[in-house]
């Protein structure tokens, strides 16, 4: 069976109320999606000290030790093991989020039903990626242990170094429940009726959320490459048009036309025009082709100009409950 046979459809008519709704962008976001979390256990590299080392610390400066907060760096995160571990992290965060789309609700994105299967895949490639770095930086633990011995010095304290690194690198991701249970309606129809309003809200703020951030990174691109067709940015800095660029506007188009569930038929005619402009021309022609230059550099600005009424900060509507603090074991990804 497969993750996308195993989810629990949407009731198609859970209340009279749902079902004469209109069809609608949350009505499909909601159909055609599943939420999806992703968390990681993560060792922590800093250590408060001590109060008695605060109180020293505070000594030389005639300071209160209260008013002092201090920490000490557990292990050199510039080891190349380390960084090596903390690039599969920001790859797999990458990878959740753009495969996915915004929910409001702390740790929690939404995914298309139809690409849980390869989700799932890549997912578990990357864990094990995760683990062969975890085995690669336990070979050094030791090196690492005996080098915050030297630098901490007196702050050094062994209690703050596990036996083994078994357990303390991990990625998990499953897939919570967004809908109002089922045994709530028998138990307490009114209760049910305003949970089903509230999840209702939930997605009618994720389609906004979703249009805000699709606008907001199609601007982005859209105004670099206008500044590195004008060869200046907005600072006067130069700057040149690199493959690079154009390799990353195709890879936004793709991942837009993969992931849309909207109702913006503003967003998608301008993505569609600037895809039009640039379809079919290299970095090249537009550095050494002054007419195809001007000609893309006219159409993308007009873009642009159409781009600024879309992207605007809109405060988000205080309609969603407060979600639990996640468990101290986990590292949600979404969270600074």
């Amino acid at each position: 069976m497969s993750l996308i046979d195993a989810l629990p459809e949407l009731d198609s008519e859970p209340s009279a109320a749902f079902a004469a709704r209109p069809h609608n962008a949350a009505l499909d976001l909601r159909r055609q999606t599943a939420a999806v979390r992703v968390s990681f256990t993560w060792f922590g590299t800093r250590r408060k000290v001590t109060s008695d080392q605060r109180d020293e610390m505070a000594r030389p400066f005639d300071a209160e030790s209260d008013s002092i907060s201090a920490s000490k760096k557990l292990v050199n995160t510039k080891h190349p093991q380390f960084r090596a571990l903390t690039k599969i992290k920001g790859q797999i965060k990458a990878y959740w989020e753009d495969n996915s789309l915004p929910f409001p609700e702390d740790g929690v994105r939404l995914i298309k039903q139809s690409a849980l299967n390869d989700f799932e895949a890549n997912m578990g490639s990357l864990r094990d990626d995760l683990a062969l770095a975890v085995h690669a930086l336990a070979e050094h633990y030791e090196e690492l242990r005996e080098e915050a011995k030297r630098r901490l010095g007196s702050l050094f304290d062994p209690g703050d170094y596990p036996a083994s690194l078994d357990g303390l690198f991990a990625v998990s991701w499953d897939y919570p429940s967004v809908e109002p249970p089922d045994y709530l309606l028998e138990l307490n129809p009114q209760l049910y009726e305003q949970e089903r309003q509230r999840v209702t809200q939930r997605f009618d703020e994720a389609v906004r959320l979703a249009e805000q951030a699709f606008a907001t990174e199609f601007s982005t691109i859209v105004t670099g490459l206008c500044e590195s067709l004008a060869g200046r940015r907005e600072n006067g800095e130069a700057k040149t048009l690199k493959e690079g660029a154009i390799r990353s506007t195709l890879e936004f188009f793709e991942r837009f036309k993969s992931l849309r569930i909207g109702d913006s038929t503003a967003l998608d005619a301008l993505v569609d025009q600037a895809q039009d402009a640039i379809r079919g021309v290299s970095a090249k022609a537009l550095r050494v082709n002054g007419d195809v230059r001007v000609t893309v550099a006219e159409q993308l600005g007009a873009v642009r100009q159409q781009l600024e009424a879309l992207v605007v900060e809109k405060p988000r509507r205080r309609i969603l409950r407060p979600t639990p603090a996640p468990e101290p074991t986990n590292d949600p990804v979404d969270q600074p």
